[in-house]
């Protein structure tokens, strides 16, 4: 589980993100929930690929506090780490890991889970993988960059992410 920020937490379940800029990389590949913070980007704003995505408030993936939607970790572009040049498009920052995430499925209704502290009640840190997160705040994201879900938000994931794929 990777928690980002709103909006951007919406313009990846809504596949019109499709890099994520961290200083850190995972090696991990695989299917990652999306988990939306309860903090909000209020510089986002400011940013044009976000005009140009459709932020819309209203949907219901827009919501904080909870699991949005569920996206493969295809890769991670290092190059720009180094100052080399990359195509990983418009999201790509310079001197960031380019984590590159494919099908997106978003949930119906966000998966929520958060305890009396503001935190997730039922999340589990695991061994981190790459460095810890940077949110400074003492909280189990503080201590690991990805998260490993308990066993009933597991199941809840599961289940959303199944109604969210495509028909075939």
């Amino acid at each position: 589980m990777l928690s980002v920020r709103q909006p951007w937490a919406w313009a990846i379940a809504r596949g019109r993100k499709p890099v994520e800029n961290r200083d850190w990389a995972p090696s991990y590949r695989g299917q990652l929930a999306i988990y939306a913070s309860m903090r909000v980007d209020l510089r986002a704003a400011e940013e044009p690929p976000l005009w140009f995505a459709g932020w819309d408030p209203d949907d219901p993936v827009a919501a904080i506090g909870g699991i949005v939607a569920v996206v493969t970790l295809a890769g991670v572009c290092s190059a720009a780490m180094s100052g080399e040049s990359c195509d990983c498009g418009e999201w790509a920052r310079p001197g960031s890991h380019h984590w590159r995430l494919t099908d997106p499925r978003p949930l119906a209704r966000p998966v929520v889970s958060i305890g009396h502290d503001g935190h997730m009640a039922d999340v589990i840190p695991v061994q981190p993988i790459g460095q810890p997160g940077v949110f400074g705040d003492g909280s189990p994201a503080d201590q690991a960059g990805l998260w490993q879900p308990g066993p009933a938000v597991v199941a809840e994931i599961t289940a959303a992410a199944r109604l969210a794929q495509p028909s075939r």
